[in-house]
C-alpha cells in the first residue's frame, strides 16, 4: 500500500486540473449506507425493491409511502463529512482540482468546502413545491409526517433524480466539460453500473486515470491505477501542496 500511496501522491503533485468522479462509497464512512454492496441498501429486507420506490412512477401514485423510506432510509441529515471530502475541498483550495462530480444527494462534499459540485442527481438539501415552485429545506420536511405539503397546498418534493427521470442537461454538460479538460481523473467509492452517469468517463482524454474502492474489481477499463481500499484512507493521506490551473 505504502508504495500506492506514493504513486498517487506523485500524480496529485503532477496534475493542476484534478476532477473526482465519486459515487456512494465516498459517504460510507460518513454513516450513510451505499447501494449496491453486501450490506447496502438494495440488499436490505424491503417489501418493494428500493428501485422501485425511489422511481418517478412510485413517486407520483404513492408519495406517502415515498416519504417515509426516504425519511428511514436515504435522508442523513445529521450525516458529517469525512476525510475523503475534506480533502478533495483542500486540493480544489489550493487550486489542483477543479470539479467534483458525484452521484451523491447528500450535499456532503459542499458541508466540508467544496464549491464546484456538480450533482449529477441533485440533492435531497433541496425540495420544492411540484405546485407552485416554492423552496422548503430538508428540516421542514423531516419535521412532517406522511406527504409534506406547501401552504398552497402542493406535495413538496426533494429536488433529486429518480429512477425514470433524465439528468440535467446543464450539469450533465459541466460533467463533460470538467473531464475533458481534465490531466488527473480519480474515481472513487463507485461500481460504475449506473449509467449514463458512469458513462461520462469515456470522455477522459488524460493518461492519469486512478480509481480508488473498497470492492476489488471495479475500473473503467484497462490502464487505470487501481487502489483497493477505503476512500476516505486513501485520500486522508494525500498531501495537498499549492498548485494551479493552467
Amino acid at each position: 500500500m505504502a508504495a500506492k500511496l506514493a504513486e498517487l501522491q506523485s500524480m496529485v503533485d503532477a496534475s493542476n486540473r484534478i476532477v473526482f468522479f465519486g459515487g456512494a462509497g465516498v459517504s460510507t464512512e460518513s454513516g450513510i449506507p451505499d447501494f449496491r454492496s453486501a450490506d447496502g441498501l438494495y440488499n436490505g429486507r424491503h417489501q418493494i425493491p428500493p428501485e422501485t420506490i425511489l422511481s418517478r412512477g412510485f413517486f407520483e401514485e404513492h408519495p406517502k409511502d415515498f416519504f417515509d423510506f426516504c425519511r428511514a432510509n436515504v435522508f442523513h441529515p445529521e450525516a458529517k463529512p469525512n476525510p475523503a471530502h475534506r480533502k478533495l475541498a483542500e486540493l480544489e483550495q489550493a487550486g489542483r482540482l477543479t470539479a467534483v462530480i458525484t452521484q451523491n444527494i447528500d450535499g456532503l462534499h459542499q458541508a466540508a468546502g467544496s464549491t464546484n459540485v456538480l450533482e449529477l442527481h441533485g440533492s435531497y438539501h433541496r425540495n420544492y413545491c411540484a405546485n407552485c415552485g416554492q423552496t422548503v429545506k430538508l428540516d421542514q420536511v423531516q419535521a412532517t409526517q406522511g406527504v409534506p405539503r406547501c401552504s398552497c397546498g402542493g406535495i413538496v418534493q426533494p429536488d433529486v433524480v429518480l429512477y425514470g427521470d433524465p439528468l440535467d442537461g446543464l450539469v450533465l454538460r459541466a460533467a463533460v466539460d470538467a473531464i475533458r479538460q481534465a490531466d488527473l481523473l480519480i474515481v472513487g467509492g463507485t461500481s460504475l453500473t449506473v449509467y449514463p452517469a458512469a458513462g461520462l468517463l469515456g470522455y477522459f482524454r488524460a493518461e492519469r486515470l486512478v480509481v480508488i474502492n473498497r470492492d476489488p474489481g471495479v475500473f473503467p477499463g484497462q490502464g487505470a491505477f487501481v487502489i483497493t481500499a477505503r476512500l476516505a484512507e486513501v485520500l486522508g493521506q494525500v498531501i495537498v501542496r499549492p498548485g494551479g490551473h493552467v
